[in-house]
């Protein structure tokens, strides 16, 4: 494992919010545990498949595998993620090490023409490949067209800068993240569109026999938000959460008490109800954390989620 003066390598994707992550955490590594860290950019199938929405191609685990590859071989120490794009099951031999504050958790509104989803006309074409944002969108203005939007940020706002749709729909903390605040129109709140499990949030992801890189990273854990995400992923996780599902899951702090608001769209039949709850309790631990978040997906099935689930 490596000593305190080796250096750390982090694997990452090559877009500029990948690189700005892993910039962001090279920064933490070097100022708060005195560590010498150089970046590994890698392209991954996700990045490269750009014609197909992930939920056909194998979903956000693309944005993954390879760098879970370069740890397996040795050349890299850790991986930068979003933590939305980490799969709830991590492969054997893997571990999240940290997961940081988060940023914003909301989903924004990109538009050079109307300022809020409620200024869009009747039948406006709205971009989006995101299958929980297509459900939410749907159940707030059914009138609106939806057509998928790939490809890294900059790329989905040429697209949009290019005519090609009415309005986009991003998360806020990467608009936020490469100073592109400006292009926000207007923010969903959390309760008008849930964000997805671990929206906002950086994790760290090391190979889970690197004990000593393992305990320096446990230091640099947001405690919150650590908590905050395990109940989403445990929401997702029970309900065998994917790319391909229209799951919503969102955690927010209300003193000691954890309030995780939930809801479930229709992969196929975006014209079915979208299905909602909210629980709330006292959390102070991990195991805690997880079993709010099996209540919520439990809820979740109360209230028909097995017909909306895709088939096993």
């Amino acid at each position: 494992m490596p000593a305190m003066k080796e250096t750390i390598v982090i694997a990452t994707r090559e877009s500029r919010l990948a690189l700005w992550q892993a910039e962001h955490v090279k920064a933490l590594l070097e100022h708060s545990l005195h560590l010498n860290v150089e970046l590994l950019g890698m392209t991954t199938r996700g990045d490269q498949i750009l014609d197909r929405t992930l939920s056909k191609v194998g979903g956000k685990g693309l944005f993954v595998k390879e760098l879970e590859t370069a740890l397996e071989e040795g050349r890299a120490h850790l991986a930068v993620h979003s933590l939305k794009d980490v799969p709830m099951e991590l492969p054997e031999g893997f571990a999240l090490a940290a997961i940081l504050e988060r940023e914003d958790p909301r989903d924004a509104l990109v538009s050079n023409r109307y300022a809020s989803l409620t200024e869009l006309p009747q039948g406006a074409l709205v971009g989006t490949s995101s299958l929980r944002r297509m459900a939410q969108l749907k159940a707030l203005r059914p009138d609106l067209r939806i057509e998928p939007l790939r490809g890294n940020l900059d790329t989905r706002l040429r697209k949009l800068d290019e005519g090609g749709y009415d309005a986009i729909v991003l998360a806020a903390a990467g608009l936020k993240r490469l100073g592109l605040a400006d292009r926000i129109r207007s923010h969903f709140s959390v309760e008008e569109m849930i964000p997805c499990a671990g929206q906002g949030a950086l994790g760290i992801e090391l190979r889970a026999d690197a004990a000593e890189l393992n305990a320096q990273l446990a230091t640099l854990i947001d405690r919150p938000t650590w908590l905050a995400t395990q109940t989403e992923r445990a929401v997702s996780r029970s309900l065998g959460g994917s790319c391909s599902m229209p799951l919503a899951a969102h955690a927010r702090w209300q003193g000691e008490q954890l309030l995780v608001a939930v809801a479930l769209g229709h992969a196929e039949s975006p014209e079915r109800p979208l299905l909602k709850t909210q629980l709330q309790a006292v959390v102070r631990s991990d195991a805690e954390a997880v079993a709010l978040g099996e209540q919520a997906a439990q809820a979740l099935r109360d209230l028909g989620a097995a017909d909306y689930l895709p088939a096993a």
